[in-house]
């Protein structure tokens, strides 16, 4: 009784959240509640992603349609979908957000999702699992989906004399993703797996995986992990093994050379190739004002989790100006779709038709640039449709 008591209490606050008043007031602030990690192992992302808002309003204002914007930022500490829920519920129903921003892990964006639908809140996942979209019509993708990035490394190593790859991702979603993109588009262009392995994504462990990897004899080994510590541990794991003296190559996607670790991995990560869709070291005009608004706020420089709460934001400001002000969900939505904006990633649009993101991604190689280590841009592939 007592469950059926706070199912129905908690729909009858998002059914009132949905509802409370005249969605474009110019005397109201612009409201936009960001739930992230901000401590725990993986803060640095929540550091990012605040950072990467707030240079867009210092680049852009801090005002759209004539409304204040202001951000509500709430801590899940980590993967943790019960504080992703809780935290989303409770920015739409007490703080009466505009929209939700964040949940750059999938079960985070997962539970939180039926919020957005029920609340009639529009929700920018920065989560990387192809399926994020499709669990609301409120949701908006701004980051990347590991399909994108992993088919493109595929048909690289492919083309460039890889023929054999021992496979080593996380084990949950973007992982599986990420494994079988990047095995349908190798094996599809003649290569062959000389292996594949599912790693805890809560292991900061990997000696044993890459030890199985090494003995398989393969080419190179592709590799998934997501991002921050676990990257770092990784890679040192790697360096352990021997890898490069075996002339076994080290392939990937971005997340495994972040530029936010990559000074704490050191030259270990030197001539890593990885596929993705953005490197600080990006030549463009738009980004290098990015790295400076980030810098300024005393960060070295932002990184891919970055760029996509930046454009969570662009994406907010542009639906905003074509509404003239109106936070209502269903209009936001559509104003959303189909746009396409300068990023400081390159080039980007919304689907419309799946409300993900369309983006060039790169093919990079970590090099010394002044003395520091940066994923270097050497081939593109363009407008490449999330998958």
């Amino acid at each position: 009784m007592k469950l059926r008591l706070r199912s129905c209490l908690a729909s009858c606050a998002l059914a009132a959240a949905a509802a409370h008043g005249p969605a474009h007031a110019a005397d109201k602030p612009l409201k936009i509640g960001v739930v992230t990690e901000f401590s725990g192992t993986y803060a640095s992302a929540g550091q990012s992603i605040e950072s990467a808002m707030r240079a867009y309003m210092k680049l852009n204002g801090d005002t759209v349609a004539g409304r204040k914007v202001e951000l509500i930022l709430r801590d899940t500490g980590g993967i943790s979908p019960e504080n992703a829920r809780r935290y989303a519920q409770e920015l739409v129903t007490r703080d009466k957000v505009d929209a939700l921003v964040g949940f750059n892990f999938t079960p985070n964006a997962l539970a939180a999702a039926p919020i957005a639908t029920a609340a009639k809140t529009p929700m920018i996942a920065l989560a990387a699992t192809a399926i994020v979209t499709e669990k609301s019509p409120y949701i908006v993708r701004t980051a990347f989906t590991l399909g994108q990035t992993s088919a493109p490394m595929a048909t690289w190593a492919a083309r460039n004399g890889i023929k054999r790859v021992f496979s080593l991702v996380s084990d949950y979603g973007p992982g599986h993703d990420a494994a079988q993109a990047f095995k349908d588009a190798f094996t599809a262009a003649g290569g062959q797996m000389a292996g594949e392995i599912r790693m805890p994504v809560s292991s900061m462990e990997f000696a044993p995986f890459l030890q199985r990897a090494r003995d398989a004899r393969a080419d190179a080994i592709f590799v998934f992990v997501p991002g921050s510590e676990a990257a770092i541990a990784f890679m040192k794991a790697y360096n352990e093994r021997g890898f490069k003296q075996a002339g076994i190559r080290l392939i990937g996607t971005g997340d495994l050379v972040d530029d936010d670790s990559l000074p704490a991995i050191g030259d270990v990560a030197l001539d890593t190739v990885t596929a993705h869709h953005y490197s600080a070291a990006h030549d463009s005009d738009l980004n290098r004002a990015f790295v400076k608004a980030v810098q300024d706020q005393g960060r070295k420089r932002p990184n891919f989790i970055g760029v996509g709460a930046y454009d969570a934001m662009a994406v907010i400001y542009a639906a905003v100006k074509k509404t003239g002000g109106d936070t209502d969900g269903d209009k936001l939505i559509a104003a959303m779709k189909g746009l396409k904006l300068d990023s400081p990633r390159g080039p980007i649009s919304i689907d419309p038709a799946t409300r993900d993101i369309v983006q060039d991604i790169y093919i990079r190689k970590v090099q010394k640039v002044g003395g520091e280590l940066y994923n270097v841009e050497f081939d593109k592939i363009e407008a490449v449709k999330a998958r």
